[in-house]
């Protein structure tokens, strides 16, 4: 699955996607202005640059794409929960070792929210922990997996 997000500073998303998460950054690409217009992505005014990070191996490893339109920056929604805006609400990313992702998270400054990790209750995978943090723009990010 690829995901595409709009950032407000391309260099803080990047930093926090590859120190704090673990993603890997892949050549990038560019779409024309013209393209992007026709396309329906944009309003075909200005160009744009798309940064390219991976979560994994092979075809199925999870892509993320984010962009920055400096020209047009865009509206900040509210993320203060998952409820406050509509639309794609978090990105859930599975880790192997919880205890592993805290310690990169704390590493890179990244402050987890609430009580994470959280233990997750009966009638869910047994020995599941959820750990919640916000990426530069807001975002919501949870990482769910066992501790090791």
């Amino acid at each position: 699955m690829d995901l595409g997000v709009v950032v407000g500073d391309i260099e803080k998303s990047a930093a926090f996607y590859t120190q704090a998460i673990g993603f890997r950054e892949l050549p990038g690409f560019d779409v024309p202005a013209a393209m992007g217009g026709d396309a329906g992505l944009t309003d075909g005014k200005s160009p744009v640059h798309i940064r390219v990070f991976t979560l994994g191996e092979g075809p199925g490893a999870t892509k993320l794409k984010l962009m920055q339109f400096r020209e047009a920056p865009g509206a900040r929604p509210d993320n203060t929960y998952i409820h406050s805006t509509l639309g794609f609400r978090y990105l859930t990313i599975h880790v192997k070792d919880q205890n592993a992702a805290v310690a990169r998270l704390n590493k890179a400054g990244v402050k987890i929210l609430a009580k994470g990790p959280y233990l997750l209750p009966e009638g869910f995978p047994k020995g599941v922990y959820l750990t919640c943090v916000k990426d530069p723009d807001g975002n919501l990010v949870e990482l769910v997996g066992p501790k090791r």
